[in-house]
């Protein structure tokens, strides 16, 4: 594994310059979307490259139940279907009962439709419920 590293000063707008040889690394170019994902409890972010358009990333939000594979179940279907997933959050909300995941998934070269995955994902014994919308540019919590 390589890992690029630089400190990188914020300016007065609240923005950074993320260094030209890791730009080219990771084959970022002018007007490209960024997902940032910031964890507010270990004051850390993320900042991950997209490859599709905006209107191809999806929110998709489930609530499962909280057992060994699961989420596995969940993902191989994502693969299944050539979703790509691109962040995910998840947490136990009453242990080994109930969970909750939100997937952030970019659907520029799926076999389905947002809607269709859904109907997909709720055949599983697993799904409880899962919603789907559109992920818009700006401050969304995951």
């Amino acid at each position: 594994m390589v890992r690029l590293s630089a400190i990188v000063k914020v300016d007065s707008k609240g923005r950074i310059t993320i260094p030209q040889s890791v730009r080219s690394a990771l084959g970022i170019e002018t007007g490209m979307l960024m997902l940032l994902t910031a964890d507010i409890d270990k004051k850390e972010l993320c900042i991950t490259p997209i490859l599709a358009s905006s209107d191809k990333i999806y929110g998709i939000t489930l609530t499962l139940v909280d057992k060994p594979g699961a989420l596995a179940r969940v993902s191989a279907k994502f693969a299944e279907h050539n979703v790509d997933i691109i962040a995910t959050r998840c947490a136990s909300i009453v242990r080994g009962e109930e969970g909750s995941c939100v997937i952030v998934a970019d659907f520029s070269r799926a076999k389905v439709t947002p809607e269709e995955l859904m109907e997909k994902l709720t055949e599983l014994d697993e799904v409880i419920q899962v919603r789907a919308r559109r992920f818009e540019a700006g401050l969304e919590e995951i």
